[in-house]
Parts: structure tokens; sequence; C-alpha cells
């Protein structure tokens, strides 16, 4: 599922393909935005916010967020897709290769100088060269709420999703439901950028050091399966800060206290 890692290495890989050329073709497939055309901008860079996607040609700003199903995908230049193409929602391409997302649940076109409006409420991105590990955790540690919700809120740190938030808590030795307000903050916001930094090239996550199928996390995924520390049975609920926003969570008992 896209997390900050998954968007980071997606932007690395858009950016190869279109930064510095000449758009000549553009399509958006999407209301609001579907008349706009960059065709004959260049492509100055795609870089990641979170999980938020910035393409940036002319004065004016691609943002694309994949939410649960989106994808990228690079083609050379009129290749064929590996997608239905009703799905696509976004097409830019040059005189070498064509970039593709499908499925993307955010697309907007919008000017450069307003990105603001749609990534200033973002938190400390621990993959963005401005990193603030002390405002990140003085945020968590403000928050009330389960130290699972207070890092899945994207206006407390940007780029963590419910994955991390499940290792980050096992790894930290804390129940999920622990209020944000009584945990080590600043440990906790040490180990998921830690963690999220270790992952960031990797195309399959890793949290115990065994990149082995299968072996990679401790918890998440592992309902009543042995804990890989103490072998007690992992647990499992659903946990958000409303109830259209529940995630699944894990955690050992034993472990996590």
């Amino acid at each position: 599922m896209p997390e900050g890692d998954t968007v980071f290495r997606t932007a690395q890989r858009l950016h190869e393909a279109l930064a510095g050329r000449e758009i000549t073709r553009f399509d958006i497939r999407v209301p609001g935005s579907a008349t706009v055309d960059l065709r004959g901008e260049t492509v100055s860079e795609v870089v990641p916010r979170g999980k938020h996607l910035l393409l940036r040609a002319g004065g004016a700003t691609l943002h694309s967020h994949l939410k649960m199903e989106g994808e990228w995908h690079v083609y050379p230049a009129g290749g064929r897709w590996q997608r239905p193409g009703h799905t696509a929602r976004a097409i830019v391409g040059n005189e070498r290769a064509d970039a593709v997302g499908f499925d993307l649940a955010m697309v907007e076109v919008l000017p450069t100088a307003d990105e603001e409006r749609i990534v200033g409420h973002l938190g400390p991105d621990p993959l963005a060269g401005d990193w603030d590990p002390a405002e990140a955790a003085r945020r968590v540690a403000a928050d009330d709420r389960p130290a699972h919700v207070a890092l899945l809120d994207q206006r407390n740190v940007a780029g963590l999703g419910n994955v991390y938030a499940n290792e980050v808590l096992f790894v930290r030795g804390i129940l999920p439901t622990t209020p944000g307000t009584a945990v080590d903050a600043t440990g906790l916001i040490d180990t998921a950028a830690r963690m999220i930094r270790a992952n960031r090239d990797r195309s399959r996550r890793v949290f115990t050091g065994d990149a082995r199928p299968g072996r990679g996390m401790w918890v998440y995924g592992r309902e009543a399966k042995p804990c890989r520390r103490c072998g007690a049975l992992v647990q499992a609920a659903s946990l958000g800060a409303r109830p259209t926003a529940q995630r699944n969570v894990f955690w050992c008992p034993n472990c996590q206290r």
C-alpha cells in the first residue's frame, strides 16, 4: 500500500523520465483540470511531499495522491500500457517516455505558487531535506488520541501509513491505544524516521531485518500468529480518529504494554 517510501520511489522514477524534457503529451482525465494543457512546457522536477506527488512544469504543478489503489507507470513513448486505459487519470509524455497515472484518487493542476493550499497542512516529512524531528515529536506529544492515530495524522508527521504505525509501535513496545501524550515521542519519531529511510529504496519493506518473503513484518497482518520476539499470539482490532477512518491494528499483548 502506498506510503511515504512508495511515493518517494515513484517521484524518483517520474523525475528520471520527465525532468528537463519538454512535455509533448498532456491529458488529465478528471473534472476541474481536464482542459489544462501543459504541452510545450518543460518539467523542472517531480518531488514527493508525504504521500503527495508534485510534478512542476512552467509555473504549474500537477498534484496527485495515490491513496490505496493509485499507481504511476513509466513506458517508452507510445508503449503499450499494462493497465486498462479507462483507469488512466493523468498522462504526461515527452519524446522518450510516457508517464501514466492509473486509479489516482486525487489529480489537480494548480499554480505552483498555490501548492501550500494542498500540502501546507502537512507535518514534517522524514524523507524530505527539511525534516524536523523535534517538531514532529512535539506534535505527537501534544496529541492525546491513541498513539496509532497520532502517527497516522499527516498533520503530525507526513508519509507514515498504517503499516509503519503498527510496526513502529511494536518496536517501541507501545500499545496502539496509548495516548500520544503518554509516550516517548522523541524516541517514537526517531524510530519511525529510521524505518522509513531504511525502506526508502527497497521494493519490499523490511522491519525485522529478515528480507526473506513473509519474514519482514513484526506484527502487521499477523493476527493470531506467534510474536516473532516472545511467542505470544498477535492480536488485532480496528482503530481510527472517526468511524469512517478505521484502520487495522496489530500488537503483541506481551511486548506492547
